[in-house]
């Protein structure tokens, strides 16, 4: 059973009361999402980041092969593919739900970092500490990101992740599993989820790699969106050129997916729905820090269909998501009004 916190959710989760391994997940209410002027979506949609992290960025004067960088500026925020998909959605006007562990003392930092975020969130209580990652990025835009493994979850733990994504897709539109699964979690786990969202008639989106893409792609998804190296990695080959992409967006929705959204970073993405392939190209900018416009592409690709747009549509929003995200320092995701400022840039093209 969730048990609601005294505390209002925080943007990027909740209270950093004491848990016990044993204890239920805490649901942490947020404060409602602002009126705006665009007939946002009624639907929600609900994140799972089995593997949060603390990010660190930190921003140098640049960053050059066995020569000294001087760091411009540190900071820290809540991160996972999941918890920042929810920060992009909730920012554009849309309802979301984020399920998440949390343990040790970088838990509770985590959860410090999310109070005030805005919408609700899910904690599942997990013995041992979530990671800390570090991302290094320069002016010039060039980008290092070092990432922990995760904690080691229990049987127990995997168990009760279970069950609070069950009890968070009462009423939901769309569950997004996102992100890498840390030791413990089967590869199948994600897969698992794909099929229990099914039986309540839930769409799902898988934004993942490894094992888990390769296993819960079969599982039949609503929508796959994998990035080019991780398609790689999947196909077992290398994707250089258009022709290697569209015919990779083809091979992996014949996987198992009714759509595929394959993300291609500059050259913005490629998708394969039910009525064809569909191309989606970006305008020419300056990237700034590219980390994290993955999972602006994905959420904004959720919201869109949560809003009743078609494929194409959305993925037109998806890549001006990304695009304008890309171009922003210190892994910060574009606002509404930016991203319209890009998706009106786009060119999408139904591929004959």
């Amino acid at each position: 059973m969730i048990r609601r916190g005294a505390r209002t959710g925080a943007c990027r989760a909740g209270g950093a009361a004491k848990k016990g391994r044993d204890d239920p997940p805490t649901l942490h209410a947020g404060t409602r999402a602002p009126r705006c002027s665009h007939a946002y979506n009624r639907f929600l949609i609900v994140t799972l980041t089995i593997n949060p992290a603390i990010d660190r960025i930190l921003s140098v004067d640049r960053l050059a092969f066995e020569d000294r960088a001087y760091i411009n500026s540190i900071r820290q925020s809540a991160g996972g593919r999941g918890l920042n998909a929810s920060s992009v959605i909730h920012s554009f006007g849309g309802q979301t739900q984020a399920v998440l562990i949390s343990g040790g003392a970088s838990g509770k930092r985590l959860e410090a970092l999310l109070q005030g975020c805005g919408y609700p969130i899910v904690v599942v209580p997990v013995k041992n500490a979530v990671r800390t990652n570090l991302t290094i990025t320069d002016k010039q835009g060039l980008t290092v990101n070092l990432n922990e493994v995760g904690p080691a979850l229990t049987g127990p733990e995997v168990a009760r992740v279970e069950r609070a994504v069950r009890q968070a897709l009462d009423g939901a539109d769309w569950l997004m599993l996102c992100g890498s699964t840390p030791p413990g979690v089967p590869s199948s786990f994600y897969a698992k989820m794909i099929a229990m969202a099914r039986q309540k008639h839930v769409k799902t989106l898988l934004h993942a790699g490894g094992d888990s893409l390769r296993e819960g792609i079969e599982a039949r998804p609503t929508v796959a969106t994998p990035n080019q190296p991780e398609a790689e990695r999947l196909l077992g080959r290398t994707i250089l050129t258009r022709t290697h992409s569209l015919e990779a967006a083809g091979q992996l929705r014949a996987m198992g997916p009714e759509s595929v959204v394959l993300s291609l970073g500059s050259r913005g993405a490629i998708g394969a729905f039910g009525n064809g392939l569909v191309e989606a190209l970006p305008p020419r900018v300056d990237a700034v820090c590219p980390i994290g416009a993955g999972d602006a592409l994905t959420a904004v690709f959720a919201w869109s269909m949560s809003r009743g747009q078609n494929p194409a549509e959305a993925l037109r929003w998806g890549v001006a998501a990304g695009t304008a995200s890309a171009r922003l320092p210190g892994m910060n995701f574009a606002s509404l009004a930016q991203t319209e400022e890009i998706y009106r840039q786009v060119e999408v093209r139904r591929v004959e």
